[in-house]
């Protein structure tokens, strides 16, 4: 095998890249693309191609016939946690991984994506889910009244109605709607202009807007409790990982404590949580290393 083709599509960008299947650490080449600026997959390869062309001349010839296949993102990043090196990862709480033990991944970003890994005698295995997209549980007045929200609005609230870039806005406009929380003009005005989840969270963080401050607490503390939901599914004696780009742009917030406290607090098996480790993966292309790393074990 010569060069792998590696891509990692989520619903606001597509990565795409090629490893050498000798240096797999960093790609020979990569591009980001806005995914919905182009009308489908194989308009984007089209463009990496054409764009591959003009810095790598024997890239057609390379990639020739070669077989394709599509694999579930969170899948990829699964296939890349046990590769990841400690400069990848900021720990946030817990004792240590037990090695060969199940792993737990779990990262919001367009959505909620989760994923696991279990030990197969010779090597982690990936199982994929779509575990983001089940029940949301409620575990104060203040959400009891978000569920209400949801599901008036939505006829369903998942965990990705809420653990999400759109999950973000959803508990903002939550609070401003139903809580009566104040939206200052300026804010407004940053709202309408750019991304709003990137707006919410940058203010959240530097305690601009109290309705910012709040949605990024019900945020993370929701973000804490479905990692300990998996973690308790799973038993992941071997950790917890964030993925996504959220967690790495919130890290303060989850290590400011509501993290930990909603992941731990799970009644009897509390004492189980605090022993297990979660890991934010600071990597900047999980998805793209993973699927490099399917296409070679493959």
């Amino acid at each position: 095998m010569d060069t792998i083709l590696a891509g990692d599509t989520g619903g606001t960008n597509t990565r795409l890249a090629m490893f050498d299947p000798e240096r797999m650490d960093e790609p020979i080449f990569s591009r980001v693309y806005p995914s919905r600026s182009h009308e489908s997959l194989g308009a984007i390869l089209d463009r990496f191609m054409e764009d591959a062309r003009r810095e790598l001349p024997d890239l057609s010839s390379r990639l020739g016939g070669v077989p394709v296949r599509l694999i579930n993102d969170f899948a990829a990043i699964g296939q890349a946690v046990p590769r990841l090196k400690p400069e990848h990862l900021r720990k946030i709480g817990g004792g240590e991984a037990v090695a060969r033990e199940p792993i737990g991944v779990l990262g919001a970003g367009t959505g909620l994506g989760e994923c696991l890994l279990f030990w197969n005698g010779a090597r982690y295995q990936v199982v994929s889910t779509e575990g983001g997209h089940t029940d949301f549980a409620p575990r104060s007045p203040l959400e009891i009244r978000l569920l209400e929200y949801l599901t008036t609005k939505f006829g369903r609230a998942s965990w990705e109605r809420v653990v999400s870039g759109q999950g973000l806005l959803h508990i903002y406009q939550f609070l401003r709607e139903h809580e009566g929380l104040e939206e200052p003009p300026e804010l407004n005005k940053l709202l309408r202009e750019g991304d709003p989840a990137a707006v919410i969270s940058h203010s959240g963080l530097e305690r601009q807007h109290a309705i910012c401050e709040l949605t990024l607490d019900v945020f993370v503390s929701a973000y804490g409790a479905e990692a300990g939901n998996l973690c308790l599914k799973s038993l992941a004696k071997g950790g917890i990982y964030l993925a996504g780009g959220i967690a790495a742009k919130v890290l303060p917030r989850l290590e400011a404590g509501g993290f930990r406290r909603a992941f731990e607090d799970k009644g009897r098996f509390q004492e189980f949580l605090r022993t297990v480790p979660v890991y934010v993966i600071l990597h900047p292309q999980p998805g793209l290393l993973g699927a490099a790393i399917a296409a070679l074990e493959e």
